[in-house]
């Protein structure tokens, strides 16, 4: 940060690499974090001089190099920072020696790649739906799929109160189909295949973006430079993180 800049406390917090924004809008509004001591409201302003603190603990701005990593969460992990209420936690379970947090969620049955980061800034634009970063999965169901079945889940689906977007879907075994999605609403897929009658036995995301899954459960690998310039080049348009938007 420039000696003459001041930015809003989330981005600060989110380029010092400690959370996403999202996440820090939750820490402040938590009144976890201190601005010179003082609690700040969502959209406060930081200078160069100014002290922050997260649950009393000082934070600065990092110059280290960021960290991107690509993991292939095994069954049974749970997508979350909070390695206190959560044993299986992906935190622990990958045990880095640096601050990182996961970039968007798999859920405890589903298994694949899943990114991890300590660049704060890089969250929302990957999975904000509107940005159209693609995210593919293998996905098993309990019986045999039919041409319709492969039909209303590429057109479109209503679950949680919406109708889930267009996307690519083809049946590639009697029980098996490849989804491509644009967009991450809760449970989406196992939602999809429950409204159509259908339960899924096995979920396995396989790419996101320009990365495809290349590892053993259970191991990651850094992003190598060519993948993490491609994936700064389809980010450039991408649309940044609004106060209340979705991380």
């Amino acid at each position: 940060m420039d000696s003459s800049e001041s930015i809003r406390i989330n981005k600060f917090l989110s380029e010092a690499g400690f959370c996403s924004r999202r996440q820090a809008d939750k820490l402040i509004e938590s009144n976890r974090v201190k601005i010179n001591d003082l609690i700040p409201e969502v959209g406060t302003k930081v200078k160069p001089t100014d002290e922050v603190k997260v649950d009393n603990k000082i934070i600065s701005l990092s110059k280290k190099e960021k960290i991107y990593i690509a993991f292939n969460k095994p069954i049974g992990v749970v997508c979350t920072t909070d390695t206190k209420r959560e044993k299986n936690n992906i935190i622990e379970f990958i045990n880095y020696p640096e601050r990182i947090f996961p970039i968007g969620r798999l859920d405890k049955p589903s298994e694949g790649l899943i990114f991890l980061t300590s660049d704060g800034d890089i969250v929302n634009k990957i999975l904000r739906a509107s940005n159209h970063h693609e995210k593919e999965y293998i996905v098993t169901v309990n019986k045999t799929i039919s041409l319709d079945f492969i039909k209303k889940m590429g057109n479109g689906v209503p679950i949680l109160d919406t109708t889930t977007k267009p996307c690519f879907v083809e049946k590639i075994a009697p029980r098996k189909f490849k989804i491509i999605l644009t967009q991450g609403l809760n449970r989406q897929i196992r939602r999809m295949c429950e409204h159509l009658g259908y339960d899924v036995k096995q979920l396995k995301r396989v790419r996101i973006m320009n990365i495809k899954l290349d590892t053993e459960p259970g191991e990651w690998r850094y992003f190598s430079k060519k993948e993490l310039n491609r994936i700064n080049l389809l980010l450039k348009n991408s649309k940044k993180t609004s106060k209340s938007s979705e991380s």
